[in-house]
């Protein structure tokens, strides 16, 4: 059911952005609608109170990706700004025990929105995000019309203390982050934020081997992926097209996230490929190279990082 309400979430702004002909701003919307992936299970009230905590990373990483494009800042500063943030973010996911768990998502948008240049007014893309997270809240809250049961007072739990353990995986994040980065572009590739967000995503599962699996889903989901996309964009399809096909991927990308993230990867990589592609049209094939390297690099940053750095000897009991 989930998968549906991300994939509703998504289709109705990315459609009517086409119809308006603006295929450019679906990038925006996308991250927006984002929001609808927390509180996969959970009760319509306590959904809406996880995604509205949710938008606070995701909305607020767009929103901040988008004010560094305005300021046309520089590789080094966006680096620098996707580590802290990757820091503060991982303290906020884990206070309130966010599912997705960690700031991946807020990353992969404040870099990705950030190293697109805008084609409209700063806040005309901010209205695009804003609007889209509004609209995907209410289709995940439409269910509550049918039992119309609130109960007062009800709150997601929230870690009560800051522990070392906590702390301790903050700092995972700001140096895997910090480190796929500066990888990145000393290497000279482009778009480096890809990395930066590849280099979180190891760092989201529980435990070391759980982590090392997820950097090598990461890597052999996104290769399969570019080879999706090069069917995908090679043929020069239109605006059109591509715009529609980000919708549908959509569906298989949150069908699949919770069961295998390899297998998500396979749908969600051609979704971020075409959206980039309509924000900023470039080579597709420079473009395919760019993911497959950069999230390489990444992956090793986060798998190299989750073993270099273990658990403090207390366990992680403000998340348990």
């Amino acid at each position: 059911m989930s998968a549906w309400r991300v994939g509703l979430s998504v289709a109705v702004p990315a459609l009517a952005l086409l119809a308006i002909g603006r295929p450019g701003l679906i990038i925006y919307a996308v991250f927006g609608a984002f929001i609808g992936m927390y509180g996969r299970n959970e009760p319509h009230q306590m959904r809406v109170l996880h995604q509205a905590q949710a938008a606070v990373l995701l909305v607020g990483g767009t929103l901040i990706g988008i004010g560094l494009s305005a300021l046309g800042v520089r590789p080094w500063t966006l680096v620098l700004a996707e580590a802290f943030i990757a820091g503060v973010g991982s303290l906020f996911a884990d206070r309130y025990r966010l599912k997705p768990a960690g700031p991946f998502f807020c990353l992969f948008a404040l870099g990705a929105c950030a190293s697109v240049p805008l084609a409209v007014p700063w806040w005309c893309a901010a209205f695009v995000c804003v609007g889209s997270a509004g609209f995907a809240a209410m289709v995940g809250f439409a269910g509550w019309f049918g039992t119309r049961s609130w109960a007062p007072g009800v709150a997601r739990p929230v870690a009560p203390t800051v522990s070392a353990a906590v702390l301790v995986h903050a700092l995972r994040y700001v140096l895997a982050v910090g480190t796929a980065g500066a990888a990145g572009i000393l290497l000279g590739i482009g778009h480096p934020y890809w990395a930066m967000a590849a280099g979180a995503v190891p760092l989201a599962a529980e435990t070391l081997g759980a982590r090392i699996q997820r950097g090598i889903h990461r890597v052999f989901g996104t290769l399969v992926g570019v080879g999706l996309t090069a069917l995908i964009l090679l043929p020069e399809p239109s605006a059109m097209v591509l715009g529609l096909l980000v919708v549908a991927l959509q569906f298989p990308s949150e069908l699949f996230m919770a069961r295998h993230y390899g297998l998500a990867l396979v749908f969600f990589t051609p979704l971020v490929l075409v959206m980039t592609y309509l924000a900023a049209p470039t080579d597709p094939g420079i473009l395919m190279v760019d993911r497959a390297v950069e999230t390489a690099i990444g992956a090793a940053a986060g798998v190299l990082v989750a073993v270099c750095i273990r658990e403090p000897r207390a366990r992680r009991t403000a998340l348990r």
